[in-house]
């Protein structure tokens, strides 16, 4: 039989969603938590160095704490996805016309006749059983498993990148103004993360740059505050 060959291809933005989300989520945490551990000493009346020291120990705990957070977590979902297809193996051995029937019965409720379903159920197993229930059954993707230490570095990457905008808004700002210029900087890549977040991911670009500049503004003013009050009560 020929093989059928697709009329036409189209380029999808879902399929960058798990690296996109840990790169924005990495970079966003980056400059709020960083910016905000800053503004909290600079509003204690800190030095210059004192800020400089708290940014970039922020930055190192932080992306370390991404590193193993992230590669923990990601070990933890593969580690249970191999139970699962561990469980699937099992099963397809000792009992291949129950998962046949289990196979078909998922295509049924997908909106296939029963024949048509029993059909394509048939065909799949003699192609590759495993990978039909793996996917169809358990929505797993052996060809696409997280992996925890490309994760765990991504993430400490991303983090990483954005902790050095403020730490950079401080180096090349005076003390009187390290406080506007350290928000300035971080208001700007967080809206510039934002939205080169949204137009990878084909989302609205205004939009997402407006919710992490506002929140992070809001956990920056927030910081700053409690700073301040905790260093006029030392």
């Amino acid at each position: 039989m020929s093989e059928i060959k697709s009329p036409h291809l189209e380029v999808h933005k879902s399929q960058r969603m798990n690296w996109l989300r840990a790169a924005v989520l990495g970079a966003n945490d980056g400059i709020v938590s960083t910016a905000s551990l800053m503004l909290g000493v600079l509003a204690a009346q800190a030095s210059h160095s004192t800020i400089l020291t708290a940014g970039i120990a922020g930055l190192t705990a932080g992306a370390l704490s991404m590193a193993v957070g992230e590669y923990v977590s990601v070990s933890s979902q593969r580690d249970s996805e191999y139970a699962d297809i561990a469980i699937e193996k099992r099963s397809l051995q000792a009992n291949p016309e129950e998962e046949l029937a289990e196979l078909a019965h998922i295509y049924v409720h997908r909106g296939l006749e029963p024949e048509l379903a029993n059909e394509v159920a048939k065909q799949f197993h003699k192609h590759d059983a495993e990978a039909a229930h793996l996917r169809d059954e358990l929505g797993i993707d052996q060809a696409a498993l997280a992996n925890p230490l490309q994760a765990g570095l991504a993430s400490a990457l991303s983090f990483s990148v954005g902790a050095v905008v403020p730490i950079i808004g401080a180096l090349i700002s005076s003390k009187s103004m390290g406080a506007w210029v350290i928000v300035i900087f971080s208001l700007l890549g967080l809206a510039i993360s934002g939205a080169i977040g949204a137009y990878i991911g084909g989302g609205h670009r205004v939009r997402a740059a407006a919710r992490v500049f506002f929140g992070g503004g809001a956990a920056m003013a927030i910081t700053a505050l409690i700073g301040h009050l905790v260093g006029k009560s030392l």
